[in-house]
């Protein structure tokens, strides 16, 4: 009896745990959970297949099967937002797959849709951190001195988010160069240099706009 008796109270125990968890969970965690699951399968594996085509043209030293695996990657890409068209990482594949083709104008409207709402809402800091740093890089090569204030604006931004960025810090500190921003170049080649002390084009940097 007194067995029974400490079993019940043992389940009644754990029950009332999983009530605690479940209702101390903050809202945007279900928030996330139903938007990987809400949308239908076939999206999930076009937007999976889509990343592995990627893969395969990032790695291959062709361009014409480079080219053409990230035109797939596009379509499939495409093929997700039919179905889930506010899904951000969707338009960020997307804008990889149209930047790695050349087509650096439509890359930057992929993002500029990935980050801007609802789709930005999905992301996570270091997500999107990730998406501003990759339009700032698309804005930099297209058009360096029309288009440095709006990276400048994008890659502040981004090492907020994702401090860790050694990239973004250099890109930084290249747009400031552009400037004239001394001191401001300085600084964010040496913050890139703090993070990766081997990383030559911020040791470069820093030796143009160093004393």
């Amino acid at each position: 009896m007194e067995r029974e008796i400490l079993l019940q109270l043992g389940i009644l125990i754990f029950s009332l745990g999983i009530f605690y968890v479940l209702h101390s969970l903050p809202k945007r965690v279900f928030t996330k959970l139903r938007s990987k699951t809400r949308p239908n399968n076939q999206a999930h594996r076009h937007f999976i297949l889509g990343a592995q085509l990627l893969s395969r043209a990032r790695s291959t030293k062709t361009k014409s099967t480079a080219f053409n695996l990230a035109k797939s990657a596009a379509d499939e890409a495409d093929k997700a937002l039919a179905l889930e068209p506010r899904d951000p990482a969707a338009h960020i594949l997307k804008a990889m797959a149209q930047g790695l083709m050349g087509n650096k104008t439509a890359a930057v409207k992929s993002l500029d849709t990935a980050l801007s709402p609802p789709a930005v809402k999905m992301l996570s800091g270091t997500e999107k951190g990730d998406a501003l740093f990759k339009r700032a890089e698309l804005q930099f090569e297209m058009n360096r001195k029309r288009r440095v204030d709006s990276a400048i604006l994008d890659l502040v931004e981004a090492v907020g988010l994702s401090p860790d960025n050694c990239k973004a810090f250099c890109l930084l500190g290249r747009c400031y160069e552009i400037k004239g921003l001394k001191e401001d170049a300085t600084n964010a080649f040496a913050a890139a240099l703090k993070i990766d002390p081997g990383f030559v084009e911020a040791r470069d940097g820093l030796g143009r706009v160093g004393p």
